[in-house]
């Protein structure tokens, strides 16, 4: 009788083929991993989370100092200071950040829309 000699199965499969046999298939560890996860991030994030009652971005001055946050990386920070002053204008929850134009000068300027209870980032624009 002739013994056949196969290398050692690495760690990595033994361990795999233990969840097999507990489960029954080899996916299902996988989807009991994602619940729990799914399931302790919600519980972490419903525990510790505040929201002002004015929102994140409350006024004016803050909801620019994001626009221009946002706007630097994309235009740069010498474009970006040739559109102050900057407005905003509050509507249905939004910020509606615009810059201004130099007088006398044509083309268009930055637009940043910014959600006032989040702070989330709705639109970025530039006219031309």
């Amino acid at each position: 009788m002739q013994l056949e000699l196969r290398p050692p199965m690495p760690r990595i499969f033994a361990s795999s083929t233990r969840w097999i046999r507990i489960f029954g298939n080899p996916v299902a560890p996988l989807f009991l991993m994602a619940a729990i996860f799914s399931l302790s991030g919600n519980l972490m994030a419903n525990e510790h989370s505040y929201i002002p009652d004015t929102g994140f971005v409350p006024d004016e001055r803050t909801a620019i100092q994001i626009a221009e946050a946002v706007l630097t990386p994309i235009y740069g920070a010498d474009a970006v200071k040739q559109e102050r002053p900057f407005t905003a204008t509050l509507k249905d929850g939004s910020w509606t950040v615009v810059g201004s134009l130099p007088p006398g000068s044509v083309g268009g300027v930055a637009l940043v829309e910014i959600s006032r209870k989040d702070g989330r980032i709705q639109r970025v624009s530039h006219g031309r």
